[in-house]
């Protein structure tokens, strides 16, 4: 009994202790809230880097609301103890082993709040700053653009807005293009529309594909001119020959890389860029035009292009197309010696040149014609059958191509229409009951939304008629 009585004076006495452990516990824990709050740190993954190292003051360091509340979360955030720590943060040091004294030390010596302290911190091989990733640091795969103080990633290999790119411009009002222009970034000038202006200088430095607001607050987008924007909307002297056909073209006369393509009827120069992209560097295009105004103007169309694809990509665009002021039917010299895999014309009476072309046409070659009227494809075929040339008509076709307005259905107050369900008598009082609590509307599911399909006002009406002609051996 009396080694009981004992015991239990003991543990009493442990216990009495540990409640004033626990007290100063709690008063130290207070003054160390209050130390570490006003430290306007974020700790990442692993540690912080100092202001001190990158010469900016501990009040520049400014955190947005989004991170502010990160840190809040940080700080309450604790890590649950196991009922060993538990236990062990209860008993005095007079009663702890050796080796618990030496991790309760070692964790003390990591919660020290002067840690917390930016002039404190020197580390610059364990910290990390919260101002941005540094130029030294970034990955080789991929960069990051600052402007505005946001963060923007870029890709390999992809570049800003400079001087001398062409640029699309698009306003576009309830899913519909309302304006559209192609223009030339030069310095000093101004983007003039119906919705307001856009300064030049402001999109230099800017990324492609972004929405701008002019001063009148409407919104304009801005990306850059494919092939395609600039044969539409390049300066032009004839017709050209527009992407749809120009792309069906290629297909009949299977060109590849490294090709040796003739073309005759230059016009804008639309056909001989979209030649010369398919041939690339290691083929060659001959572009004969008989009219000296189409012939520079195709020449300076071509060079436009090329100059600024070079500022886009930083590499030069092909210069593999040789542009000729000539007639085909009577030129016979410039083409000798010379073959040819493929023949390209774009010419109102194309079977006067066939007899000067054709024996420079690699056997089993296609020769595609662009024809604008069905009576030029009468006359071709006409020509063909008095002159017995050694062709076969393979294909005449047009390309038509109709554009379609797809968009959900909308009511007149702007909010979607829903598809309403068939009455099943179900209880809809809980969906009365939150909607008389002022909650705040949802859009409607996935499948919920009518769609409305209707062919576009604007149509491309007929544009021409494409002719394959291949060459064969008598």
């Amino acid at each position: 009994m009396a080694v009981h009585a004992a015991h239990r004076c003991m543990y009493l006495h442990r216990l009495v202790t540990a409640c004033k452990s626990i007290q100063t516990h709690s008063r130290n824990r207070d003054v160390f809230e209050k130390l570490v709050i006003p430290c306007n740190r974020t700790f990442l993954t692993a540690s912080v880097r100092s202001n001190e190292n990158d010469g900016q003051s501990k009040d520049s360091l400014k955190l947005t609301p989004k991170q502010t509340q990160k840190q809040d979360l940080l700080l309450r955030r604790k890590r649950p103890l196991s009922p060993l720590e538990r236990i062990s943060s209860l008993l005095p040091q007079d009663v702890l082993s050796p080796e618990v004294m030496h991790l309760r030390e070692q964790e003390q010596h990591e919660e020290d709040p002067q840690r917390c302290d930016p002039e404190t911190v020197t580390d610059e091989g364990n910290l990390e700053t919260h101002s941005g990733p540094e130029l030294g640091e970034e990955p080789k795969a991929a960069a990051f653009h600052h402007a505005e103080g946001h963060v923007y990633p870029s890709l390999l290999g992809e570049s800003l807005l400079t001087f001398g790119e062409l640029l699309i411009a698009e306003h576009r009002k309830k899913r519909q293009v309302e304006f559209r222009k192609m223009f030339q970034l030069q310095k000093g000038a101004i983007l003039q529309s119906n919705w307001g202006t856009i300064k030049h200088d402001d999109l230099v430095g800017q990324q492609a594909g972004k929405f701008l607001k002019t001063g009148r607050g409407a919104p304009i987008f801005f990306r850059r001119a494919s092939l395609e924007d600039y044969v539409l909307y390049m300066k032009r002297g004839p017709a050209i020959a527009y992407p749809k056909d120009a792309a069906n073209m290629l297909m009949m006369m299977d060109v590849t890389e490294g090709d040796c393509v003739l073309e005759s009827g230059s016009g804008s120069g639309a056909m001989s860029l979209f030649l010369s992209r398919a041939v690339g560097s290691r083929g060659s295009v001959l572009s004969i035009e008989v009219r000296k105004d189409h012939h520079r103007r195709s020449v300076k169309n071509y060079e436009r292009w090329r100059t600024s694809w070079a500022l886009r990509r930083g590499q030069e665009w092909p210069n593999n197309v040789e542009f000729l002021n000539a007639d085909l039917s009577t030129a016979s010299s410039l083409l000798a010696g010379r073959g040819f895999h493929s023949v390209a014309l774009d010419l109102i009476d194309p079977h006067l040149v066939l007899p000067t072309l054709l024996p420079h046409l690699h056997p089993g070659a296609v020769c595609a014609i662009y024809l604008a009227n069905i009576t030029q494809v009468i006359d071709l075929l006409e020509g063909l059958r008095c002159s017995a040339l050694p062709v076969l008509c393979e294909r005449i076709i047009e390309v038509p191509v109709r554009q379609w307005l797809v968009a959900p259905a909308l009511q007149k107050d702007g909010q979607y229409c829903t598809r309403k369900a068939p009455n099943l008598c179900e209880d809809t009082s809980s969906e009365e009951e939150s909607s008389a609590d002022g909650e705040a509307p949802f859009e409607p599911g996935f499948g919920n939304v009518p769609y409305i399909a209707r062919p576009h006002p604007e149509q491309m009406s007929h544009t021409a008629f494409l002719v394959k002609l291949r060459k064969f051996v008598r």
